[in-house]
């Protein structure tokens, strides 16, 4: 585990309960957002369900929402305090302790992976690596749904910006699903939200539907 990566889980932990009421209050007044979620969890049961991963679940709140959606879900973050918030909402979630570029989980083991604003803190070098471990634990035919802020812009540039927890990162929408083409999960769908509807800082909301690709025989 990275120096980097303690440094922002230690930041999160220090917020936990502040950071969970605004997190899950922000979601729930987010109709683009959860109607991409709503979309994710249909695509998986569409294929027979199965367990998925929230990879970076923070405070559990889109991990009770897709068990809300029918789905048996597995949360899996770095920041402890957060994980014992999302223990104590009372969904049937499991959560565990791990991180996006090592996620804990064996390779096509899971039939859905969603990444909520998880890869924000990543820097560029890292974030092939997380990307990678994301469509490592798919099954074949799984699919992905990875949001983050982003630019109208879809060939914009990696931009870092000031976040209230720890230093983040906004990425061009071509960039990410670039870099999970290479390790063979195609995108299927992209939103992007204008920046317009961003109060606070401007900046485009992209939310990127992907399938995992199966295997050659």
């Amino acid at each position: 585990m990275t120096e980097h990566a303690l440094s922002v889980s230690r930041a999160y932990d220090e917020i936990a309960e502040l950071y969970a009421e605004h997190a899950g209050s922000a979601f729930a007044v987010d109709p683009l957002h959860r109607a991409m979620v709503d979309a994710f969890a249909d695509m998986v049961r569409s294929t027979g369900g199965g367990t998925v991963l929230d990879a970076g679940c923070g405070p559990g709140h889109i991990s009770a929402h897709l068990v809300g959606r029918g789905l048996s879900v597995v949360g899996v973050d770095l920041a402890s305090a957060s994980l014992a918030l999302a223990r104590g909402m009372g969904s049937s979630a499991g959560f565990v302790v791990g991180g996006l570029a090592e996620l804990p989980l064996v390779s096509g083991s899971v039939a859905g992976v969603l990444s909520s604003y998880s890869i924000i803190h990543t820097p560029p070098e890292g974030l092939s690596g997380v990307l990678a471990q994301m469509g490592r634990v798919l099954v074949g035919g799984g699919y992905l749904l990875v949001s983050f802020q982003s630019h109208e812009d879809p060939g914009g540039r990696v931009e870092a910006f000031d976040h209230q927890v720890a230093t983040a990162y906004r990425y061009g929408v071509d960039e990410v699903s670039g870099l999970l083409g290479e390790v063979g999960v195609v995108e299927v769908s992209r939103s992007v939200v204008s920046g317009l509807e961003d109060p606070r800082r401007g900046f485009a909301q992209a939310h990127l539907l992907c399938r995992r690709e199966w295997p050659s025989v």
